[in-house]
């Protein structure tokens, strides 16, 4: 999606976990019958792993005679995830691209040198109330791939490794976990994981990466003796192999990876190691030198700041 204003996070960088390093709580911003919580970027944490921007969109319902209607915008430097967990959103690229993005698959955009995207409820869907409930993130690339040819790869569920036993079901979206490798093409060592654990069951992540979270979508975990509620966002310290246990039914994602390699600069759809590179891009949306969305004809002007 295209980058809205938020309010910044609530984050408690003294939690009780000793193997806590924050807790993120993020606050649901409206943008029109959608409510949003990003947890990335937020003052206190800007990146986990490759992962620059992470929004919960929902759980909603688009009412009849309306829908999702995010019109064209462009990005450089990362590649967008969005992975749904309810209700459907029709993808549209300046490649030609045109996917209906379903609950449990993976939709793939790799923006690196520049791309446009619209993101929109299909015309014959809008009769109709439609759900919409899902997460989108926003994976920054390393140095040598930030201009990469951009690209757009779409990844049935029926494709992305599933383990399932003991009160627990976990779709590897991205990267490799739990001694398995998914599909999607990335640039970096990470990980990304959708698990639905029933009360009572537990996960445990390793110590495999230096960077890790998990963000609680729906229920509650017990961490050590310290309970975490849905919503919020818990980044983890490097080292410890992290073991916690569901309280209730719950939905957590699991994420992180290997550091950047350099500092990334964000400026509303841009990400990039170059601040130079960042003013490239507002000049080139602004004088409409980025392909086109074919059949799309509205676009996201270039924000004033």
């Amino acid at each position: 999606m295209s980058w809205q204003p938020a309010e910044d996070a609530n984050c408690d960088m003294a939690p009780g976990c000793p193997a806590l390093d924050a807790v993120i709580v993020p606050r649901a911003h409206d943008i029109g019958g959608l409510e949003v919580r990003r947890a990335l970027p937020t003052r206190e944490r800007k990146m986990v792993g490759p992962f620059i921007f992470y929004d919960q969109m929902g759980p909603a319902i688009l009412r009849a005679g309306s829908g999702l209607d995010v019109r064209p915008h462009p990005h450089i430097g990362l590649s967008t995830v969005t992975y749904l967990f309810d209700g459907e959103i029709m993808h549209r690229d300046s490649l030609g691209s045109e996917q209906a993005i379903q609950p449990g698959a993976v939709n793939w955009m790799t923006a690196g040198s520049g791309i446009v995207h619209s993101e929109r409820t299909r015309d014959d869907a809008r009769s109709q109330d439609n759900p919409l409930f899902g997460i989108q993130t926003w994976i920054a690339h390393p140095e040598k791939h930030e201009e990469v040819d951009p690209a757009f790869f779409h990844h049935g569920k029926e494709s992305l490794p599933f383990l399932d036993g003991e009160g627990k079901e976990v779709r590897l979206i991205a990267g490799s976990l739990f001694g398995k490798t998914s599909p999607v093409k990335t640039f970096s060592d990470m990980f990304y994981a959708d698990a639905k654990l029933e009360a009572g069951a537990s996960l445990s992540l390793a110590a495999d990466y230096e960077e890790r979270a998990i963000a609680i979508v729906t229920g509650e975990i017990d961490l050590r003796g310290d309970k975490q509620k849905e919503g919020a966002l818990l980044v983890f310290k490097p080292g410890d192999e992290i073991h916690f246990t569901a309280t209730r039914p719950s939905r957590v994602m699991l994420l992180g990876g290997e550091p950047m390699d350099s500092r990334r600069y964000i400026w509303w759809n841009f990400v990039s190691s170059s601040k130079e590179r960042l003013e490239q891009a507002k000049e080139d949306w602004k004088e409409g030198r980025f392909a086109e969305v074919p059949g799309e004809t509205e676009f996201i002007p270039l924000p004033d700041k």
